[in-house]
This record gives structure tokens, sequence and C-alpha cells, in this order.
């Protein structure tokens, strides 16, 4: 019998995680998760365009700190940049604001679980092919999820339904800019592209932003709230997943999107006295289960674990 010489190279997947690899896996997740009460505070008195404005502005001061702005990127690059400062960043954030007008905070964070289903299915449209059964059962089982959460709030009005197409709009932007951000990051790298993207998108959110100004008030709990947002869901945790996806690999990281609802629902039912019904927390649960099929479909196919 002839023994190996060499063993196979581990990857970040076959990492045993500890006490505090779970931190880290998990404080992405916990701040994203907070994002949405904190819009509903920074929204008390300033305008939802202010708001945007104002936590992308906080945000790229973290990133562009952290050295998002170091090294040379190619010009093939700048036109992905140019769109993700508008799908990942000056759009969605400004349509999570506009709809919290709307729509409660638990609410949006419970339609947030779903991310990695608009992302699957985009994937699925740009390469014109079906995806694997695993990811397609996960996407029927995240739409009833997200037809659970929004009934309730589509029924109130059409000032509610509004904020539901809102927050799915933002969320297929997502979906478009994480199947663009992908490879592109991994060329050029996560913080050079965030520390580009992020001044073009507080650039394109700046009229609005200015504008809202006028239609705001002053208040010490809106902007601590709002520079919170900025620092930490637009800064801090960018980068820490950054860190994460090359620490842990990229689908082990990206998981930390399944705590955003838990910590959307406790925060907007402690903290703002928020009310949610039965059925969305039933439909909160079935779009993460949705989101976990989709984000394992891959690994499943391959025989990884």
């Amino acid at each position: 019998m002839t023994v190996p010489t060499t063993l196979p190279a581990l990857t970040p997947d076959d990492l045993v995680m500890g006490p505090a690899d779970w931190v880290r896996w998990a404080a992405p997740g916990l701040i994203w998760g907070s994002s949405f009460y904190l819009i509903a505070e920074g929204l008390e008195t300033f305008s939802p365009y202010l708001v945007s404005w104002l936590r992308i502005g906080c945000g790229m001061c973290v990133i562009l700190a952290a050295g998002g702005a170091r090294g040379s990127v190619d010009r093939a690059a700048w036109t992905r940049i140019v769109l993700l400062s508008v799908v990942w960043m000056a759009l969605p954030l400004t349509l999570f604001s506009l709809a919290e007008e709307r729509v409660s905070s638990s609410v949006t964070g419970m339609l947030n679980g779903a991310n990695p289903i608009f992302t699957a299915a985009v994937a699925a449209a740009i390469v014109h092919a079906l995806p694997p059964a695993r990811q397609l059962t996960g996407l029927a089982v995240g739409l009833a999820g997200i037809v659970l959460i929004a009934a309730p709030t589509w029924s109130e009005g059409s000032s509610s339904a509004g904020g539901i197409v809102m927050i799915l709009a933002a969320l297929a932007c997502y979906g478009v800019a994480l199947n663009v951000a992908g490879p592109l990051q991994r060329r050029v790298g996560s913080l050079a592209v965030i520390g580009r993207a992020l001044p073009l998108a507080f650039l394109w959110t700046a009229p609005m932003g200015i504008v809202g100004l006028g239609d705001s008030s002053f208040s010490w709990g809106s902007f601590l709230a709002v520079a919170a947002l900025g620092a930490l869901g637009t800064g801090v945790a960018f980068v820490m997943m950054a860190s994460n996806a090359g620490r842990y690999g990229s689908t082990r990281a990206s998981s930390t999107t399944y705590l955003i609802p838990a910590v959307s629902i406790v925060l907007g039912v402690a903290l703002r006295d928020e009310t949610t019904e039965a059925i969305a927390l039933l439909g909160s649960a079935v779009a993460v289960a949705g989101a976990y099929l989709v984000n394992t479909a891959r690994r499943a196919r391959t025989g990884l674990q």
C-alpha cells in the first residue's frame, strides 16, 4: 500500500470555527439586521433622501479610512464600478429609506432574508439556464415566504403596498449588484471596488440629499442613528464581510445574512413597539429556509461540506 507523501491543500471551508470565529461570522449579519431599526430612527426627523445620503457618506469615510482607495483599478473595471454605485448603493439604499415611511422596520428586515433568492434568480437569467433542482426548490420556497411576509402589509392599503414594491425593487437591485460585484471583487479586491463605488453613490444621491435638508429637522437621535447606520452598516460590515469571505469562504461568510430577519424583528418589536403578524413571522422562516436551499445548492451538487 502506497502512503501519500502530500496532503490535499486546505480551503477556508475546512476551517474549524472557534468562539472568536463565530463572533466574526455573526457580526455583519447582526449589524445589517439592525440597519432597518436605525433607518426608522433616522426617519423620525430626517427625510428619506437625507438618510440615504448621510448613510452613504458615513460609510464612505469608514471604507476610505480602511484603505478602500489604495492601489490602481484598470479602466475596464470602471464601467462595472459605476453600475455598482447605482444598483448596489445609491438606488437600493434610497428605496429602503422611502419604503420605511410606509412599512415597518421589522417587515423590511424580514423581506431582506430573501436576498440570496433574488441573487440566484438574476444569476440564472444572466446565463440563460435553469439553476440546479435544489436551487429551484429554494426559489419556490423563498417566493412563498415573500408572499406570506407581504400579505398582511399589502392588505393595509396602497401606501403600504408601495413600500413592499420598493423593498422588492431594492432586493432586485442587490441581485444584479452581487452578480456583477463577485467576479470584479475577486479580480481587483473588495475594498478597492467598494472604496470607489461609494464616493460615486454619494455624488449621485447628493442632489436629493441636499433637497432633503429642507424637509428635515435636526435631532441628535436621528443624527446618531444615521451616523451608526452608515459607519457600521455601510462601512464596518462591508469590511468585515470582505475579510470573512477570505477567511471562511464566500458561501459560509454570506450565510450571516440569515440573521437579518431575526435581528430586525427583535429590535422593531422591542424598541419601536411594532407588531408583527404570525403569518409574516412564518413567511420569514420560510424565506430564510428558501435562501438556505439556494445558498447550499452548489455545495450539495459538488459534494462539498
